[in-house]
């Protein structure tokens, strides 16, 4: 059996400050977050070279989850109306998908395009040029896919 170690990129203080580097950075043409159109973006997704390696065999499956950190985002909100519609209910920010959270981490589950080295390319991915990648995981519908979910109707009305 073969392993190959690694450095963890990220750490904890006595305190319970976790510090993680990135792991690499999202290149595309997106300089804002927008809404709609997130579908059709293509996102390079660039990985240190020393982790490269990590990305063997990804391409064997058709999405994977992009975990990520919103560096851009200037507000924390605790409540508010997702995508400032008044339309939608006045909800606390752990029960939307909206960026302006108290860690900025955020994840996504995009199509794989393809991988060419140490940079794999995705569809869809709601991310602006430059935010650094956390980790990728591979969609596994045994842990990722929910037969029956349910989720409240005004999430319906949300523009993706």
């Amino acid at each position: 059996m073969k392993t190959i170690f690694c450095e963890f990129l990220d750490s904890q203080n006595k305190d319970g400050t976790i510090t993680i580097k990135p792991l690499g950075k999202a290149k595309n043409s997106v300089t804002k977050p927008t809404l709609p159109g997130w579908k059709d973006i293509v996102t390079e997704i660039v990985i240190d070279k020393n982790y490269g390696k990590g990305l063997d065999g990804i391409e064997d499956y058709s999405h994977v989850i992009v975990v990520y950190w919103m560096d851009k985002e200037r507000e924390c909100h605790l409540k508010h109306h997702p995508q400032g519609r008044e339309d939608i209910p006045y909800v606390g920010i752990f029960a939307c998908r909206c960026p302006q959270r108290p860690n900025r981490i955020a994840i996504s589950t995009v199509e794989l395009v393809s991988r060419k080295g140490n940079i794999i390319i995705v569809k869809g991915l709601d991310i602006v040029d430059g935010t650094p990648v956390l980790d990728i995981k591979p969609y596994t519908p045994q842990y990722d896919k929910v037969e029956k979910s349910k989720v409240p109707k005004w999430v319906r009305k949300l523009v993706f």
